[in-house]
């Protein structure tokens, strides 16, 4: 058992932890939320013994192991990812070594009689079942299983860490700590790398775990498969709830209710009793009454509400300009980073109103293909079109690393407005949180929430009707990210949206495209109904189930199990998808078939062209009449 006591830590004038207490058992999940800048990550390092506080101590079992992934780890160079990951291993390979000296000493000696040979033997009875005992036997195919979990696939394993980006190279860190196996594991954002895949088989590894999890995530989904207690931090004190993250929201709400009526039911009798003192005390016959009224009165333990942070930006895009029917469409997109490809002669086609959701593992070409339609990137080969005055604003995966550190936050905003803009720029930066004198502070000593949100607001400055957000939700705490995703909602113009968080993509996306092998698959409904459809635990193992088998599943699930309000509502919208996928494609399909009604169709040039987009609009329908097939027995075995 951990155990923090009395944690006091102060910054300057800020108290960061006002004697905070509290206690991690065996098997313990814990998530550990709050604010950004609440010091999440610090008490994390409190608990790992990295940071000392100012007053209190962490006690912890001498014997016992702790892992801590922090989100600034770096992997030192010039190694496989394959050996690096056995670094995991160290005294099971210095075992291994041991083993093989006393296999060399015993086969040389024949003193077989005398202490030191039976000291030998002894040895090697005690390290070969420590051997056994720490997975010397499955040490490669554990390592092997944990990597491709996380991502890797087998040709990564011989390729040196220094070719992979910092993301991957956490991957890689993570992949060690899982396989120590501490009796402890903090983790600090694990999900922040990884695509949806990688979480699902997290998820599942953790759920397993031997030992106690405490993890920082503003992955809402993430926390609710994972943990069953919630431990948030706010404004200097801990408050611990027996519940996942989801729960812990509406038991914090009852907590604070039931505190405030507690609360004002104390102010009014405290009110009535001094008035009654008042009075008393202007009668000399009943001063002593008073007086005895008023000792009583200060005996009352009061009760204290707690100050809560309320604070949260203001996100409302502009109503959009309006675009052309077509807002883009491509068509043999290619693009390749010198041999290798990544693209494939990809097609896609976006209407006004669209919102589509990129997903994928990592490397797949979601961002590549964000970036070739906001310009930032060009194709190898194909032809991408752009419809009648499409403007787009792009907020780019790392877009807050742009910023200039040198730069004030006003001035970052004024480089990026245009000149009508320059009067509204305070009031959209208070709208943002940075208010008063924050407007002056230079971006370098900004936190990565507060990056995120300037990035945000410069990207408000100027009007677009085609949305790309790339990982939008990346250091943004979970009160942001539901204020953006309501923002993102309440768009009005075409959207596309990179993400892999699954609680925020949901419900944002009418279709779903997944990158796949340099393919795009497109499946109509969010990702929950894209999720549903591929019957999804680990995408690499499982292919897209048969239409009428996931609808079973689907029906069988209804009927073995009461659905809460939010699966029905999450149904119906899947279904209601599905009909307007059918209805738009038949409308596609009924206008080509108006031009192949005409006589001179078949002597126009482009005729091959029209009919190969009629043969794939006639697949295209088999498969949305298939998925609305789906969601409509879906739909009807919860009815």
């Amino acid at each position: 058992m951990i155990s923090a006591n009395n944690i006091f830590v102060k910054y300057g004038d800020r108290i960061l932890f006002d004697s905070i207490s509290l206690t991690i058992g065996a098997r313990d999940r814990v998530g550990l939320v709050g604010r950004n800048g609440a010091g999440k990550s610090t008490f994390l390092k409190i608990i790992a013994g990295q940071v000392r506080p100012d007053e209190g101590s962490v006690v912890r079992p001498t014997d016992s192991t702790l892992g801590f992934l922090y989100q600034e780890m770096n992997l030192p160079k010039g190694k496989t990812v394959m050996d690096e990951t056995l670094t995991a291993f160290a005294e099971v390979r210095k075992l291994e070594q041991r083993l093989e000296q006393i296999h060399i000493d015993l086969n040389e000696r024949t003193d077989y009689e005398s202490d030191s040979y039976h000291d030998l033997i002894e040895e090697l009875s005690t390290a070969t079942d420590r051997f056994h005992h720490l997975g010397g036997d499955t040490m490669l195919a554990d390592c092997e299983k944990v990597l491709k979990g996380l991502g890797f696939t087998g040709a990564d394993f011989n390729r040196l860490t220094d070719e992979f980006s910092g993301g991957w190279q956490m991957r890689i860190e993570l992949a060690k700590m899982l396989l120590q196996r501490p009796d402890y594991l903090l983790l600090d954002e694990p999900t922040n790398h990884l695509d949806i895949e990688s979480i699902l088989w997290l998820e599942d590894f953790l759920k397993e775990y031997a030992g106690s999890v405490i993890v920082i995530s503003h992955d809402k989904q993430f926390l609710d498969n994972v943990t069953t207690r919630t431990i948030e931090i706010e404004l200097g004190k801990s408050y611990d709830y027996k519940a996942p993250y989801s729960k812990f929201i509406t038991l914090r709400e009852e907590r604070r209710g039931k505190m405030m009526s507690a609360f004002e039911n104390q102010q009014r009798v405290i009110a009535q009793k001094e008035r009654t003192i008042t009075r008393f005390m202007a009668k000399a016959s009943k001063t002593k009454m008073a007086q005895s009224m008023q000792k009583q009165l200060d005996k009352i333990e009061r009760i204290e509400i707690d100050p809560e942070d309320t604070a949260a930006m203001n996100l409302r895009f502009a109503p959009s300009p309006r675009s052309g029917q077509i807002v883009i469409e491509g068509r043999n997109l290619c693009k390749s980073y010198g041999d290798k490809a990544v693209l494939d002669k990809v097609n896609i086609k976006l209407d006004r109103g669209d919102r589509v959701a990129f997903v994928g593992q990592n490397g797949q070409g979601k961002t590549t293909l964000a970036k070739i339609i906001v310009r930032e990137l060009a194709l190898t080969s194909g032809d991408l079109q752009y419809g009648h005055n499409t403007q787009i604003g792009y907020y780019a995966q790392n877009q807050s690393d742009s910023l200039q550190l040198n730069l004030t936050l006003l001035e970052t905003m004024e480089q990026a407005s245009p000149p009508e803009m320059r009067t509204k720029l305070r009031a959209i930066l208070g709208a943002f949180m940075f208010s008063g004198e924050d407007v002056e502070k230079k971006v370098s000593v900004l936190s990565g929430g507060e990056r995120a949100r300037l990035a945000l607001a410069c990207m408000l400055l100027r009007p677009f009707n085609l949305l790309v957000l790339d990982e939008p939700t990346n250091h943004l705490d979970i009160i942001s990210k539901d204020i953006l995703k309501q923002a993102v909602n309440d768009y009005d113009g075409t959207l596309i949206i990179v993400s892999h968080d699954r609680e925020f993509l949901g419900g944002i996306a009418n279709h779903t495209i997944e990158f796949r092998d340099r393919q795009l698959f497109e499946y109509l409904g969010d990702v929950n109904f894209f999720l549903e459809k591929r019957a999804l635990r680990n995408m690499r193992e499982v292919e897209m189930s048969k239409a009428k088998n996931v609808a079973a599943a689907a029906v069988a699930a209804a009927a073995s199990s009461d659905l809460s309000h939010e699966d029905r509502k999450r149904l119906a919208r899947a279904l209601q998808n599905a009909e307007r996928a059918v209805e738009k494609i038949e409308e596609n399909i009924a206008a080509i078939e108006l031009q192949m009604a005409d006589p001179s169709f078949y002597e126009r040039p482009d005729t091959e062209q029209i009919m190969e987009q009629y043969r794939r609009k006639k697949k295209e329908l088999e498969t949305a009449m298939e998925q609305w097939e789906e969601a409509q027995m879906a739909a009807e075995g919860v009815s």
